[in-house]
């Protein structure tokens, strides 16, 4: 089999889980997710990977059903999206708060209601208080690779957390791009089988999951925040080591044109193309505009965020989910400017909120995002509320 070839993001994802040499698979089929597990279902047909699908009746099953099969000792992959990340939520922090090592896809989709089966982050953004660690993907590529650093970091016993890796909903699901498929050897060499978390085992019994009085409750809750944090580490040395075996690297947060920049936008997922793509035209213009692309959600690297930016004047930051009733509306928003207050950054920051239901997001619109950055350059006072970019008034 060719090494580079021409992949979805949803087949990317499917091929990397198969290299990964999972064991379960459990699953339920929601758009735009569904080809990730298809996938799958052909490999375990054709013997290509020795793993269980377990079919199950809704989301919430499915990550019930994963989180028993990682309580007993196995390797296990699942993905979602959108309302079935909402039925799956209840789980997610059990699965989180009982140290599994589980990984997720979340090829990312509106949340209903009205019903919308394209493409925006607020079902990616509505899982991040669920105790999950969260990287976003920017190309297909990058979304085959993060299923290897996520069992990476996952299964590491300095951490013993859930990981969720993001892919857009169609702009990448179902998008073909030439993709280096890591073979299985060389992944199993990456990210080894081994047992690092406490299984249900006979032979050294131990409960799971049971009831915590006050007297104990905290203490779990202390435990989980320092594996999180120490999470950051471990994805960062994970990530370096995925570098210097296959040549790509993905650190937390991804500086483009920052050196010089005094606009910057922030942004999460494939949008980072398009804006690479106009800061090569707008810089040709003189326009000293840059992007910092924010791979790694949880653990936010607030201190890498404020550092970057340091130097900018005016920070856009772009959400593709929105928060009624919050402070401001966007979630990324909130996240990028209290990394940058707490660590002592004074840059101007202002909210967009952009591509809700799968509106594209296309170079006007990055244009009118400049231009209302360049207007408030040198003002002191900043609007409190988001700019929405490319709705109908």
């Amino acid at each position: 089999m060719p090494k580079k070839l021409p992949l979805s993001g949803n087949t990317a994802i499917a091929y990397a889980a198969r290299s990964a040499d999972v064991d379960v698979v459990s699953a339920y089929p929601i758009t735009p997710q569904t080809a990730i597990v298809e996938k799958l279902a052909e490999f375990i047909a054709s013997g290509e990977l020795d793993a269980e699908m377990i079919h199950v009746e809704s989301e919430h099953s499915a990550l019930s059903a994963a989180v028993g099969a990682s309580a007993a000792g196995a390797r296990v992959f699942t993905a979602s999206s959108s309302q079935g990340i909402a039925l799956m939520y209840e789980i997610m922090f059990i699965a989180s708060s009982l140290r599994l090592p589980i990984v997720m896809a979340i090829a990312t989709r509106a949340l209903s209601a009205p019903i919308n089966i394209w493409n925006d982050h607020s079902d990616f953004m509505a899982a991040s208080d669920t105790g999950w660690l969260m990287m976003m993907a920017h190309n297909n590529q990058e979304a085959h690779d993060d299923i290897l650093l996520a069992f990476k970091v996952a299964e590491d016993p300095r951490v013993l957390l859930p990981v969720a890796t993001g892919i857009d909903g169609y702009l990448m699901s179902h998008t073909i791009e030439p993709v280096e498929v890591v073979d299985r050897d060389e992944a199993l060499s990456f990210i080894p089988k081994k047992i690092t978390w406490k299984i249900l085992n006979p032979e050294d019994p131990v409960t799971i999951g049971s009831l915590a009085t006050p007297e104990w409750y905290f203490e779990f809750k202390k435990q989980q925040y320092e594996a999180a944090k120490i999470a950051r580490q471990v994805y960062e040395e994970a990530a370096k080591k995925f570098h210097s075996e296959f040549g790509r690297y993905y650190p937390p947060v991804e500086e483009y044109e920052l050196d010089d920049a005094e606009i910057a936008l922030v942004a999460m997922g494939s949008v980072a193309g398009t804006i690479k793509a106009f800061i090569k035209k707008a810089r040709k213009r003189g326009v000293k505009l840059g992007l910092l692309r924010v791979k790694l959600l949880r653990p936010f690297p607030a201190d890498l965020i404020a550092k970057a930016l340091a130097n900018v004047e005016i920070v856009g930051v772009i959400d593709k989910a929105l928060v009624p009733g919050h402070a401001h509306g966007g979630p990324l928003f909130s996240e990028v400017l209290t990394a940058m207050m707490l660590h002592g950054n004074e840059s101007k920051t202002v909210g967009f909120i952009a591509g809700l239901g799968g509106r594209m997001i296309k170079f006007s619109d990055i244009d009118e995002m400049v231009n209302i950055l360049t207007k408030y350059k040198g003002v002191k006072e900043l609007p409190k509320e988001p700019f929405f970019i490319g709705v109908r008034e």
